[in-house]
């Protein structure tokens, strides 16, 4: 892909109201992401399909542990959901506590977070993207487990 042409859709992408856009051509395929000020440009190979979010994600009657939260219902969801700010998911990926398997999570419910705190990984492309609290207060919950895939805006965190 032209490079002139990668240029114009950054331009169209800064100009517009939408947050990413992708485009193939051929074997070859571009995806650019706007996420706050910043535009990332990524080329890759061909995508491997993702499975959709309904299939990856299971459902949970009861937590395993104290660091796990309940999955019910949707309405149930939204109306024993904690109050307070909540972290979303600025990106497609896959949701990490800690940054390797054996180490410590980098935060736990009850804990206190000040801005710019490490909270979560999302590994996107075989790149590996902190996500920092943008609030100070408490982690109230943690809605993903560790390891599971997540959306683009999917509530991830709440601090209160």
């Amino acid at each position: 892909m032209d490079v002139r042409t990668i240029k114009k859709l950054i331009e169209l992408l800064q100009g517009s109201d939408v947050a990413e856009i992708e485009i193939k051509e051929g074997e070859d395929s571009v995806r650019i992401s706007r996420l706050t000020s910043q535009v990332q440009v990524m080329q890759q190979m061909p995508m491997m399909p993702m499975p959709s979010m309904q299939q990856a994600m299971p459902h949970y009657t009861q937590a395993s542990s104290a660091h796990s939260p309940v999955h019910t219902s949707a309405s149930e969801e939204k109306s024993a959901a904690p109050s307070g700010h909540v972290v979303e998911s600025p990106m497609v990926g896959t949701f990490y506590r800690s940054s390797s398997p054996g180490s410590k999570a980098f935060v736990e419910i009850g804990q206190s977070v000040k801005i710019g705190d490490t909270l979560c990984i999302i590994e996107a492309m075989k790149m590996l993207n902190q996500i920092q609290a943008d609030k100070s207060g408490t982690v109230k919950a943690i809605l993903v487990e560790n390891e599971q895939p997540v959306e683009f805006g999917q509530p991830l965190m709440i601090i209160d």
